[in-house]
């Protein structure tokens, strides 16, 4: 017999999908319920690899953690990684098929997929009480509806019931959700069985006569009205969500525990992948984190983060051509801290040799450590532990490169001179002991009497957004109704809007 399930689409991308569905998973697993998340297709440059190997969403691996089960390639079969030229690295079942641009993929490839979608899903369903499934985008986009396997098109395959979430907080919401429906042909909205309302702030009373508008309007109910919370945009897959000036995270962090404060500026690479590598700095308090693009936002640095990216040479052309790169050989030169993880290891090296990424060929790195990298069709995906610091450290690997080392003092699998380090190992830093011994090098470096918290954990501070995120449902949704959905199905009768999807 199969689980139960649910899909949350979105009016909007960013509307809240990732968090309102590990926020479900969190009440329900809370409740005794053995649930897993599922996104048949995701669109995102922040991966992960699973411990058998497999590169998925970093979005669903949190909303696995959600669940308080381990990530697997079932929930997230298809992973599109942009590149350049409108092209995008297909990864099915957490290992990369080949390069397609967007033409080509909705031409034929993305139907073709349904039929692994729908087993993975059909799978999960038989182990699972529940499933929850993550939309992506909004289900109305008409011009890609033929070919959709991540919205209306796995809702009507494995009978989902609908939730459709929108971010009130933009403005036009209730015309957001109206729209939604009426542009989704009969079949569909017979699925779509309400809304919920995320980020709203101020007197939820003020809303509730337009709530009850919208079920004159169109026959469905609204679940639920989430209030805003700052703090809560984990893991998300839909682009860097950041201002480049501004912080990495709205949540607040303790004051410093030293006298000063430690600045961290990470460079706004392009295509720029796992960026969620700062989160762990982030948490520290008396750390400052923000996202530069010009080399004089990095004079006042205390540490330099150069990130991963999906484009290595680009991303090393754009440093030149912002004087970015200049500024970084200068810093290198002065034995002040910078950190390359993955791509941006690569781009602190001697050379690289791209006939697979970028198909640029010989290209000359900034030459600050002793390695070369070459490129290999074959993606290396592994989750290494070792040690770094005198501390146990774990992270994970996605890259293409492979690194020749022909100097330098080793470091996760990388290496260090001076004050410039380099790994491909992403997720170091939530590592605990290991963050707070490197940030102790760094203050010591940089002149800073910055001491670093004894009792930060970063695991625990995941836990606790997961638990907000799960308290949200379990306090602003109707969790009675959202449960009869997700073990019934959508409610029987559902009225049809016009004009509905065109012909």
């Amino acid at each position: 017999m199969s689980g139960g399930g649910l899909l949350v689409a979105g009016t909007t991308s960013d509307a809240g999908k990732s968090v309102v569905t590990a926020g479900i998973c969190r009440w329900l697993v809370r409740q005794g319920v053995k649930v897993a998340p599922f996104k048949a297709q995701n669109m995102s440059l922040n991966s992960f690899v699973t411990r058998e190997g497999a590169e998925i969403g970093r979005a669903q691996a949190m909303q696995a953690q959600a669940c308080r089960i381990e990530p697997t390639a079932l929930m997230n079969p298809v992973l599109l990684k942009p590149g350049g030229d409108r092209t995008s690295q297909v990864v099915l079942m957490g290992k990369p098929v080949g390069e397609m641009s967007a033409r080509g993929y909705h031409g034929g490839r993305q139907e073709a997929l349904l039929g692994t979608v729908l087993d993975c899903l059909a799978e999960l369903r038989g182990t699972y009480d529940a499933v929850i499934c993550e939309g992506a985008g909004s289900p109305a986009e008409i011009n890609l509806r033929r070919t959709d396997i991540v919205n209306m098109g796995i809702a009507r395959n494995a009978g989902l019931p609908v939730l459709v979430v929108g971010d009130i907080d933009r403005g036009g919401v209730f015309a957001s959700f109206f729209g939604t429906v009426a542009l989704l042909g009969p079949e569909d909205q017979a699925l779509v069985a309400g809304f919920l309302v995320n980020k709203f702030r101020g007197d939820v009373s003020l809303l509730e006569p337009g709530l009850e508008m919208l079920l004159g309007l169109t026959g469905r109910r609204t679940y639920g009205v989430l209030p805003f919370r700052h703090g809560l945009g984990i893991d998300e897959e839909d682009g860097l969500r950041i201002s480049l000036r501004g912080t990495v995270r709205e949540s607040n962090t303790a004051p410093p525990v030293g006298e000063d404060v430690l600045r961290v500026a990470v460079c706004a690479i392009p295509l720029m992948s796992n960026f969620t590598d700062v989160d762990a700095l982030a948490a520290e308090p008396g750390v400052v984190v923000r996202f530069v693009d010009r080399p004089e936002e990095l004079a006042d640095a205390d540490l330099v983060v150069i990130p991963g990216t999906r484009g290595t040479v680009q991303a090393l052309e754009w440093l030149r051509e912002r004087g970015l790169a200049d500024a970084l050989v200068r810093r290198a030169a002065e034995e002040r801290p910078i950190l390359g993880v993955c791509g941006g290891f690569q781009i602190l090296g001697e050379h690289i040799e791209d006939e697979v990424e970028s198909r640029r060929g010989s290209v000359d790195g900034l030459g600050v450590l002793p390695l070369r990298v070459r490129f290999a069709h074959e993606k290396t995906l592994t989750r290494p532990v070792g040690e770094a610091l005198g501390e146990r450290v774990e992270g994970y690997e996605i890259h293409h490169g492979v690194a020749q080392l022909t100097g330098g003092e080793p470091f996760l699998d990388g290496c260090r001179v001076g004050q410039t380090w380099g790994t491909h190992w992403h997720g170091s830093l939530e590592s605990d002991g290991f963050r707070r011994a490197f940030l102790r090098e760094v203050a010591a470096a940089a002149g800073r009497r910055f001491v670093p918290a004894a009792d930060t954990s970063f695991a625990a501070l995941r836990e606790e957004q997961l638990d907000r995120l799960g308290d949200l449902i379990e306090q602003h949704a109707d969790t009675d109704a959202l449960w009869r959905l997700i073990e019934s199905g959508a409610p029987q009768g559902l009225p049809f809007i016009p004009p509905g999807a065109p012909a």
